[in-house]
C-alpha cells in the first residue's frame, strides 16, 4: 500500500452506500458492519466495539461550520483487513462532536473505518482530514449517484 493515496487503496467500491436511510449512527454501524463481517473484513466483535467507542469518543466533525461528517472506528483487534466504507445519507442524522461531545452535529456522510494496522490508522486519518478540508468535494460525493463515481472523485483527489 502506498502512502500517497492510502484512502483509495482501502476504499472498496462495494462498500460505498449512497442515499441510505438510517435514523441513528448505531444503525449505520450495525448494518454496514454486518456487510463487512460477511466479507470477512471484520470480526464478530467489530460493530459492538465501534458503537461502544462512539459512546465514549464520538467521531462527529463539523467542517467549516457548514457540513457534518462522522468517522466511526475501533481498535485493530476487531479487524481482519483494512477497509473503509463510505455511506451517504438521504436525511441527516445527529451524532456527537469529537471536539465537544455535548454538541450534536448533523451528518450526511459517514466513513466507517476498519483499520488492521494501527500505524496505518494515523496515515488514513491524516488523509481524511485533508479530504475534509474540501467541503465542495464532500458535497459532490453526497450528490453522486453511483459508487464508481464516488470512487473516481476520491481517486483524483
Amino acid at each position: 500500500m502506498s502512502n500517497e493515496n492510502a484512502l483509495v487503496d482501502i476504499l472498496q467500491k462495494d462498500l460505498i452506500f449512497l442515499n441510505e436511510e438510517y435514523s441513528a449512527i448505531e444503525d449505520v454501524i450495525q448494518h454496514v458492519g454486518q456487510v463487512m463481517k460477511e466479507k470477512n473484513i471484520v470480526k464478530d466483535t467489530y460493530s459492538d466495539a465501534v458503537i461502544d467507542r462512539e459512546k465514549i469518543l464520538p467521531t462527529g466533525l463539523s467542517l467549516s461550520g457548514q457540513y457534518g461528517i462522522a468517522i466511526p472506528h475501533t481498535d485493530s483487534e476487531h479487524v481482519n483487513e483494512s477497509a473503509i466504507a463510505l455511506i451517504t445519507l438521504k436525511n441527516p442524522i445527529n451524532v456527537c462532536s469529537m471536539i465537544n461531545p455535548d454538541e450534536s452535529i448533523s451528518v450526511k456522510i459517514v466513513m466507517l473505518l476498519a483499520i488492521h494496522d494501527p500505524k496505518q490508522q494515523v496515515v488514513i486519518l491524516k488523509e481524511l482530514m485533508g479530504l475534509f478540508k474540501d467541503v465542495d468535494l464532500l458535497k459532490k460525493i453526497e450528490n453522486t449517484k453511483n459508487p464508481a463515481g464516488v470512487f473516481d472523485l476520491l481517486k483524483i483527489k
